[in-house]
């Protein structure tokens, strides 16, 4: 199985959202569709990046290290806007 870390982007907010899923299409549309509440009020999201794990531990870790940095400056610098 594979297990993915991604960003999201709300262009309408200007904001970003890292999390971690199994579907990268399903997990999209999951947060498009109001499904979490931490993303519900930013919709519409689009996936801008995504790094690919074989566990789920991982792919959460992976998720975790770049929330622990608590810094836009490094998301972008991993998506590339800067």
């Amino acid at each position: 199985m594979i297990y993915y870390t991604y960003i999201l982007y709300s262009a309408s907010f200007n904001r970003y959202y890292v999390g971690h899923c199994e579907d990268r299409a399903a997990g999209l549309a999951r947060h498009n569709a109001k499904g979490a509440p931490s993303t519900k009020p930013y919709v519409p999201w689009e996936m801008v990046y995504t790094e690919q794990y074989s566990t789920r531990a991982e792919a959460a870790g992976r998720e975790l290290a770049i929330k622990k940095k608590k810094s836009r400056k490094y998301i972008e610098y991993l998506v590339g806007k800067i």
